[in-house]
């Protein structure tokens, strides 16, 4: 059994997937923090133990992400766009086109052809809105847990705007329309259409007959891939475990 490993080091969360061929066996993730390596291994070793494996079992290791650099473990650096295309095409089956990736620093739109080579991408500029770090600032400001968001947007029942594309503007923003009193639930959904709009702006003119695969963590929230339907007038898909797309591509580069 020849098991190949691939890391995704990013800025909020460290997962990392064990395959065989193109069949993903088992993954999981913990938050960053110091010592990216250290952790990226104890979740390696958890793995393997949890599927019965001896650590030598791993014939290969792949890493991407923001911490790719700092991983000695792995003897193949992939870049995360690469990844995440080889991830997401092979999970979507080979229909995927479109990928929104929402990751904790940035945002990535990532055009495939029909073989899953990326034919365009685009990222967004350096300002953290729209991003998963723009979520957790919301969550705390709000003092709602992020795992609420969905709920509560659909509780909603006034409609407001959040103008401001700057990370600072935006807090400013709803700070003035809570302390108006402006419920967390019409500000949570505000949020939302305000970051569809954003990605709307990155995907431009593309022609999303094809629809549009969301990915990273923050695709677990469904009431953000509803706005970003409404703002794009096309169906917008979701994997069971969207956060682990990247990990699993940086295997899959690794060859099957």
């Amino acid at each position: 059994m020849a098991i190949k490993a691939g890391f995704d080091l990013g800025s909020t969360a460290i997962k990392v997937v064990l395959t065989e061929g193109a069949q993903l066996l088992w993954s999981g993730q913990t938050p960053t923090a110091p010592g990216q390596e250290t952790l990226a291994k104890g979740l390696l070793e958890k793995g393997l133990a949890e599927l019965g494996l001896p650590l030598d079992a791993v014939t290969q290791v792949a890493a991407t992400g923001y911490g790719k650099g700092l991983c000695g473990l792995a003897e193949s650096r992939v870049d995360e766009i690469r990844a995440n295309a080889l991830g997401l095409f092979r999970l979507s089956s080979g229909q995927a086109r479109h990928i929104v990736n929402i990751g904790g620093q940035d945002i990535k739109v990532i055009h495939l052809d029909e073989r899953g080579r990326v034919s365009d991408f685009k990222m967004n500029d350096k300002c953290a809105a729209g991003t998963g770090r723009f979520f957790e600032l919301v969550a705390r400001l709000l003092d709602t847990p992020i795992t609420d968001f969905a709920r509560l947007s659909e509780l909603a029942t006034e409609d407001i705007s959040l103008n401001s594309t700057c990370v600072v503007f935006a807090e400013s923003e709803m700070v003035s329309l809570m302390a108006k009193g402006a419920r967390n639930g019409d500000i949570i959904k505000a949020l939302h259409a305000s970051v569809a709009r954003r990605v709307a702006m990155m995907l431009n003119k593309a022609d999303l007959g094809a629809g549009v695969w969301l990915d990273g963590g923050p695709a677990k929230n469904p009431a953000l891939a509803l706005a970003l339907e409404d703002e794009l007038l096309a169906e917008v898909k979701v994997l069971a475990n969207p956060q682990m797309t990247v990990a699993f591509g940086a295997a899959l580069s690794l060859g099957v």
